[in-house]
């Protein structure tokens, strides 16, 4: 499917107003290193300057400080629909000769694309350059290649290696989704026998890292003790230097890491409580023995089910910053612990998976179906984030969210209800408020729904994505190091102008 221009244009875009000195105007676009403004007049584009008309203003003896944006622009510029395709500002670009065209939605204004954005997008190399000119967040730049799996945002669409993502989450165990990103195939029952009992013995805490884990576990967040306790774990395994090791050590210190991840998020918790962690369960599946060792106590059939579906679900998912920052590490030689270590505290923003639980802090905050049309509305209004909604890939639902939502219904309760009728209430709310902008729910929605009913407080929903999520991680750094060049782009310098003279002192 073609991008679309909203995908590439600047955005917020430099502006004048007609009435403004040429000169101010000017002097923005200097400043801004930019080749023009867009002109607005009650948010709508009535114009361009473009450097070319500043050169036939100069040319006409205009005095800067005394002639006008509106004297010199270019009026009722052509505009380009934000959903309109790349390859049409291509065209108007290269037919027409021109180098930047504002961007609307209707005729409200929303960004200028340019030649420069159009370079960036196509990886081309301007003569001189050193180096190719990214977008902003590397949206759309390709960085490596992977055989681990994909997200076709654009269909809604997400697999491991060449399965369905959700449609494992339907029919395997986590078990064997591990499986297949070590090993590369879905194992049979014989296999994913043997393969359990080979993590089996990895899932205990070493008792090197036991006496640390009440001081680490009383004196930091969740999060920080997990990274924390996992540094302790890498270094009393002595997990080894990724840079030419044999793939059979790199698949093993994969698993030990993987493996004890969810023993030392249950042990936390529990001296966090005030309680005696307890040992992990060679005979249970690995949902079922996270829930025992949380809990004390069996947890029912549904809820293990549904926590394993999750487990599954948010496993791994593209060159996310996480993923990345695990490969980006792995690239420099550093060893896995490290890798994953790193990952963690990219995993830990807000902006990332830091920010699971809000998603029930909405829900708090609404309290009742019967409140949530009023506060969905008061919020768009007011131009807030409502968490939970919106993902930067996906531009049709979140086809783990989909999955999620028909889990949480399967285990029932108030909360899934009130869930439901928030996410009504945005799609109804956009559509009358902001046509043809349509938000989704994410991940996170009815994951945060889920992971409270199966009884898990909130400060431990995001060290549980982390037990699941170092699985991809692991698996991600494995094929790093197997065809390994190190991560090292490329940035512009915007700062003052070099060499200068070094003040004396």
């Amino acid at each position: 499917m073609s991008r679309t221009v909203a995908e590439v244009m600047t955005a917020p875009a430099v502006t004048a107003v007609a009435s403004e000195a040429l000169g101010a105007a000017a002097r923005r676009m200097e400043g801004a290193g930019i080749g023009s403004v867009v002109v607005i007049g009650e948010n709508r584009p009535i114009g361009i300057l473009t450097e070319r008309d500043l050169l036939r203003a100069a040319a006409h003896g205009a005095d800067p400080s005394l002639s006008t944006v509106g004297e010199w622009m270019t009026p009722d510029p052509e505009c380009l629909e934000a959903d309109a395709p790349i390859d049409e500002a291509w065209r108007q670009l290269g037919e027409r000769g021109y180098r930047h065209i504002p961007v609307v939605v209707g005729d409200e204004f929303k960004g200028i694309v340019s030649m420069r954005d159009l370079v960036a997008l196509a990886q081309l190399r301007p003569a001189g350059e050193s180096a190719i000119v990214a977008p902003a967040g590397l949206k759309g730049v390709v960085v490596a290649e992977t055989e681990l799996g994909d997200v076709r945002g654009a269909e809604g669409f997400f697999h491991y290696r060449q399965y369905s993502a959700p449609e494992l989450a339907a029919t395997r165990s986590f078990e064997s989704v591990w499986e297949l990103f070590v090993d590369g195939d879905l194992p049979s029952e014989r296999d994913d026998a043997r393969f359990r009992d080979e993590i089996a013995r990895y899932r205990a805490i070493p008792e090197a890292v036991t006496p640390m884990l009440t001081m680490v576990a009383l004196s930091s967040e969740p999060m920080t003790a997990l990274r924390t306790a996992l540094s302790f774990v890498a270094g009393a395994e002595r997990v080894r230097s990724t840079l030419g090791a044999p793939a059979a050590d790199l698949r093993q210190d994969a698993l030990r890491l993987a493996a004890v991840t969810p023993t030392i998020v249950a042990a936390l918790h529990r001296v966090r409580s005030g309680l005696a962690p307890i040992a992990p369960d060679p005979q249970l599946g690995i949902a079922r023995d996270y829930l025992r060792m949380v809990h004390g106590a069996e947890a029912p059939d549904a809820e293990v089910r549904a926590l394993e579906q999750y487990l599954i679900l948010a496993l791994d998912h593209g060159f996310n910053a996480s993923t990345f920052t695990a490969r980006v590490v792995t690239s420099t030689g550093a060893d896995m612990g490290s890798a994953v270590i790193a990952a963690l505290g990219a995993l830990s923003g807000a902006l990332h998976g830091g920010a699971i639980h809000r998603a029930l802090d909405t829900l708090d905050a609404i309290g009742s179906p019967e409140h949530a049309r009023a506060w969905v509305r008061d919020a768009i209004n007011r131009g807030e984030t409502i968490m939970g909604f919106g993902h930067p890939v996906y531009r049709t639902a979140d086809p783990r969210s989909t999955m999620l939502r028909e889990v949480a219904r399967s285990l029932g309760g108030a909360r899934i209800e009130l869930a439901c009728a928030v996410e009504r209430e945005v799609q109804r709310a956009l559509e009358d408020l902001k046509p043809g902008r349509p938000l989704h729910t994410n991940i996170e929605w009815y994951a945060a729904v889920v992971l409270e009913r199966c009884g898990l407080p909130r400060d431990l929903f995001t060290p549980t994505f982390a037990a699941t999520r170092i699985v991809g991680w692991c698996a991600q750094a494995m094929e790093q190091a197997a065809d390994n060049r190190i991560i090292r782009p490329s940035a512009r310098y915007v700062g003052p102008l070099a060499p200068q003279a070094v003040p004396r002192g």
